[in-house]
């Protein structure tokens, strides 16, 4: 049996664009769809390297269209802007959950550096 965390429920609430993630260790996260977005492990996001990343830009009212299981180890998140090819495994959802807290505050300080400003979301 693997000691890694795995999801016990995922719940999309769309009104409010959270993905809430809960763990069979007890954590119960709240990941804004923003986040998942501009956070996405595709090569699209990711670049193909370190130092490849691409800064995502006016995601702030992005939601998620639908959701479906990746075999036992993750799921795809089909996003209303057609981004559709991060595969979100477990370990990822986590360590964004973990994470967020340092994370946001990065992509921010990022976006702010570009000479972008984020604006207020319309939902």
């Amino acid at each position: 049996m693997s000691d890694k965390p795995k999801p016990t429920e995922i719940t999309l609430h769309q009104a409010s664009h959270v993905l809430e993630v809960a763990f069979n260790d007890g954590e119960r996260f709240q990941l804004p769809v923003e986040y998942l977005r501009v956070y996405s492990p595709s090569a699209e996001v990711q670049g193909h390297g370190p130092g490849q990343e691409v800064l995502q830009i006016g995601k702030q009212d992005v939601n998620i269209e639908k959701i479906e299981q990746v075999g036992t180890y993750a799921i795809q998140i089909f996003f209303d802007d057609n981004h559709d090819t991060g595969i979100y495994s477990w370990e990822h959802l986590y360590m964004l959950g973990k994470e967020h807290n340092t994370l946001w505050p990065e992509y921010l300080d990022k976006l702010k550096a570009a000479g972008h400003e984020r604006p207020e979301p319309k939902h």
